[in-house]
């Protein structure tokens, strides 16, 4: 069973991945484009595809200390990069962002992300660098993620950004994610 660190309200996962699909349907395109087209989360903040994600987002999203406006639009940039939804074949599986990029696509296979770029990730010093290395990442993947996965460890990298990490160790995000990577990392 997936546990989500930030995005606890069903109703924001059910409204953010609603907003990703329909992010995919032919008509969104344009959208889609402005958002991929972003550099940094402060692009977003110009463009009318992230006005509309705002607009299909619950009332918090970019207007509370929760999820602040530059923590919403990096995440609407870097889900437009995700094309295709990682889903477990198996029931009892459970696939994160962090497992997703050490899994091999193929049997024998190399991790999608190098251990080194997920050092890299994990120790990212600045939102500007945490998002060029996230981008990559759903770029290593071949834009396929786990799309609330994704999101919640954005948000949550985010928020020990900026107000640091957890005093338990197992709540923080660089000790899940190394769990998490490792379990299915093979040199």
């Amino acid at each position: 069973m997936a546990y989500f660190h930030v995005l606890k309200s069903a109703e924001d996962r059910k409204l953010l991945l609603g907003w990703w699909h329909w992010l995919n349907e032919p008509g969104s395109r344009g959208e889609r484009a402005q958002l991929r087209r972003a550099v940094s989360p402060e692009d977003i903040l110009l463009t009318s595809a992230f006005a509309n994600f705002l607009r299909k987002m619950p009332e918090h999203w970019g207007r509370s200390k929760r999820i602040q406006l530059l923590d919403a639009a990096m995440v609407a940039a870097v889900l437009a990069r995700v094309d295709t939804e990682e889903v477990t074949k198996k029931k009892d599986e459970d696939i994160n962002f962090a497992k997703a990029l050490a899994k091999p696509k193929e049997k024998g296979g190399k991790a999608p992300m190098s251990e080194l770029r997920f050092q890299q990730l994990q120790k990212s010093q600045s939102t500007d660098d945490f998002f060029r290395r996230v981008c990559r990442a759903v770029s290593l993947l071949k834009g396929k993620a786990p799309v609330l996965s994704l999101a919640d460890d954005i948000l949550h990298w985010l928020r020990e950004h900026r107000y640091g990490p957890a005093s338990k160790a197992t709540d923080r995000l660089a000790v899940r994610w190394a769990s998490d990577y490792y379990t299915e990392f093979k040199d």
